[in-house]
């Protein structure tokens, strides 16, 4: 796992604009994109009520979080399913991205209730391609196959015009 970042208050303050609420138990940022905003958000394995949380990285960037939706109203995700289901090899590396997400979300702690359970459907499903890309933009190649097909297909998102605010732009 790479080391997260710590959260500033100003990094909270744009993630809360990505996201559109406050956010919750805040690991760090694993993630930024090149233009310096948290893009990968890791959220603590129990939220402050006590309640379980099994997405430990979270996609925050509405960029990114627009081409996983348009990728998703493809049909993709049952495609890469099938894809698992019939490739013995990703069947595989899916399995070692499954095994490594546990261990990054461990670090933050270990909830009974989340034992074995990660995100995105994981290894043997794809139910969320926001979760795959985030868990490669957070771990970076080679890690997570399913994720790094994703980052493929959604490219440099980031070079599309930034949709923060002009305010926080300025930032």
């Amino acid at each position: 796992m790479r080391e997260l970042e710590p959260v500033s208050a100003s990094d909270e303050a744009v993630i809360e604009e990505q996201i559109g609420r406050t956010p919750r138990s805040l690991a760090g940022v694993a993630w930024r994109c090149p233009c310096g905003r948290p893009g990968v958000i890791a959220t603590k394995p129990r939220l402050p009520d006590g309640s379980p949380f099994p997405t430990f990285y979270y996609l925050s960037c509405p960029s990114a979080v627009a081409e996983c939706s348009r990728l998703e109203a493809s049909g993709l995700m049952a495609g890469m399913t099938a894809e698992l289901a019939h490739d013995a090899g990703l069947a595989r590396g899916q399995q070692r991205a499954h095994e490594a997400y546990l261990a990054d979300r461990e670090q933050y702690g270990v909830v009974p209730e989340l034992a074995g359970v990660t995100a995105g459907g994981m290894p043997a499903r794809v139910k969320c391609l926001h979760a795959m890309l985030a868990h490669a933009l957070a771990a970076g190649p080679g890690v997570n196959p399913i994720g790094d097909k994703v980052a493929h297909l959604v490219g440099s998102f980031w070079k599309h015009p930034c949709t923060m605010t002009s305010e926080r732009q300025a930032e």
